[in-house]
């Protein structure tokens, strides 16, 4: 009996100083419970790798089991449940007193799908200008509602990123007056003023709907040298005036604003914007009373006068902190990231952390699992090096030898020992997990905002009509399967708090930045 007991105390004493390792390692103790309770196992070893109880590696198999427990197992509908809860209740938050996030806009009123003419559309990105010719014709147009009569697309290279001050505003009307030189036929704009729209991707301190105080741009910008805290629009009407442009811009709008726009003046349902690509951000459409006075900053009296419900750019990128589902890998990201608290939900979701975090799984695999026959490809060990469109590619191979995908991860990431078919299967397991995860948090945050609308409308989960939710972004738009997935978490989540499935509705907004400025100048015009 004496010997049961001391072999029963060993266990114990191991069982413990396995919880206490893995607490003082991640410092989320419940986190460490129930890893250990999902996947009993396996344990790691004093260098935090993964290994079987009984001290041997784990094959390839038993290693994307793991993995598959540590990603899916934190997305199951209980728990964004819990998250969407959460998020509600940091967005609420907000809404009172956090001046970097819901931030309404001076976008008051959604398009009535009535109306019409000729507008141009700008659209400055951190890489591009795309300068468009779009006619609008009206909700009831069969498809022909939003058309693109002309449109240009202009390099910003590093040439012109180094344009100060009104140089960089000069070389945006040159390029405006080239699409409007060979505009096409029937468009006279010889008498009055040509209405135009601005999508800008950068900060600025918006003061109307038509203007903004410009702040520093980055990326190499050298756009704001000597003009910080002037006024965006009057320095691109001042430089279209210098070359003789009859034009009037009407309305700044950021990407997510836009893609809501340009949607909803599309179909009337449409209520929500999401952008997912490198970042990820959203759009609402709320009523004014449900913020606190001090969020809208000084705004003229006829605004306030107007104004029932506004758009709201949440910054969704900045929520999330504490209440997200890590994982051991999400911590080693953060470990090194230069402001990892800045913007917790991006580091989950977006395009330009997914590859990273496979990255890190993978790295792990090949040194515990022996994947690659153990031996870690020099690119590999780079931060950042193994890119989220890679392991689109490599999803999107469906056959049985990876030929294209194994083509594609050799030309980026050469290495002495290819991958076999076992290695890229066991990438594309692990993309699939982390991903999965990804769509489940993208849904959390959607849903958090569709209930935080139903509750400031007053509407009850199950009365609550079809809605939609426009969306781009190459996430989104390219990665196989996310948005099916992403959309089968909302269904979820809405059926979870009482709503019917298909409330909401994940919908592809075309060139919403286009379309969205144009259609923002039409509202401001009509309303003006």
């Amino acid at each position: 009996m004496q010997p049961f007991i001391a072999a029963m105390q060993k266990v114990r004493q191991a069982f413990l100083a396995a919880i206490i390792k893995s607490f003082l390692r991640t410092k989320h103790v419940l986190q460490t419970i129930l890893n250990i309770w999902i996947s009993p196992s396996v344990i790691k070893d004093e260098n935090g790798s993964i290994s079987s109880r009984n001290g041997r590696r784990l094959g390839a198999a038993e290693f994307v089991e793991v993995v598959e427990n540590a990603f899916r197992g934190l997305v199951g509908r209980t728990r964004l449940v819990a998250l969407s809860d959460g998020l509600r209740k940091e967005f609420l938050d907000s809404m009172y007193d956090n001046p970097l996030c819901m931030l309404p806009s001076y976008n008051h009123q959604l398009p009535s799908g009535e109306e019409r003419g000729t507008f141009l559309a700008l659209d400055v990105g951190g890489s591009t200008f795309r300068v468009a010719l779009i006619e609008l014709s009206g909700r009831k147009s069969d498809g022909q509602e939003c058309k693109i009569l002309k449109r240009n697309t202009f390099k910003i290279d590093r040439t012109v990123k180094q344009l100060k001050g009104v140089l960089f505003f000069d070389w945006m009307a040159e390029r405006i007056e080239e699409v409007l030189s060979g505009q096409a036929e029937g468009h006279d704009m010889s008498n009055a003023p040509l209405t135009m729209g601005l999508a800008w991707s950068f900060p600025i301190e918006q003061t109307s709907l038509r203007s903004g105080l410009l702040q520093a741009m980055g990326k190499g910008f050298l756009a704001a040298h000597g003009l910080l805290g002037q006024d965006l629009g009057d320095l691109i009407q001042e430089s279209c005036s210098r070359r003789g442009l009859n034009v009037q811009l009407n309305a700044i709008v950021n990407d997510s604003s836009a893609t809501l726009l340009s949607k909803a003046y599309i179909d009337p349902a449409t209520r929500f914007a999401l952008i997912l690509g490198t970042g990820v951000n959203a759009a609402v459409h709320l009523p004014v009373h449900v913020f606190s006075p001090p969020k809208f900053g000084v705004r003229p009296p006829e605004w306030h006068n107007s104004a029932k419900h506004v758009i709201v750019n949440t910054e969704l990128s900045m929520f999330g902190r504490g209440i997200l589902p890590y994982t051991q890998w999400d911590e080693l990201l953060l470990s090194v990231h230069p402001n990892p608290t800045f913007q917790p939900l991006e580091h989950f979701v977006s395009g330009g952390y997914l590859g990273e975090i496979v990255r890190l799984v993978l790295v792990e695999g090949i040194q515990t699992a022996g994947l690659f026959g153990g031996v870690v490809p020099p690119s590999l060990r780079e931060r950042y090096s193994l890119e989220t469109e890679t392991l689109s590619h490599i999803e999107s191979d469906l056959s049985p030898n990876l030929t294209k995908a194994q083509a594609i991860f050799l030309s980026r990431h050469p290495t002495n020992i290819p991958p076999s078919t076992t290695d890229l299967q066991t990438i594309r397991l692990i993309a699939a997990h982390v991903t999965h995860r990804a769509a489940g948090v993208v849904a959390a945050g959607v849903h958090a905002l569709w209930q935080l609308r139903n509750e400031a409308e007053s509407i009850l989960p199950h009365e609550s009509s079809h809605t939609l939710v426009a969306y781009n972004g190459s996430v989104l738009e390219n990665y196989p399967g996310f948005k099916v997935t992403c959309q089968k978490h909302l269904d979820t989540l809405v059926e979870a708090s009482g709503g019917k499935k298909g409330s909401i509705e994940l919908m592809y907004a075309e060139e919403s930045s286009l379309l969205g400025a144009a259609v923002a100048g039409a509202v401001a015009s009509l309303d003006g």
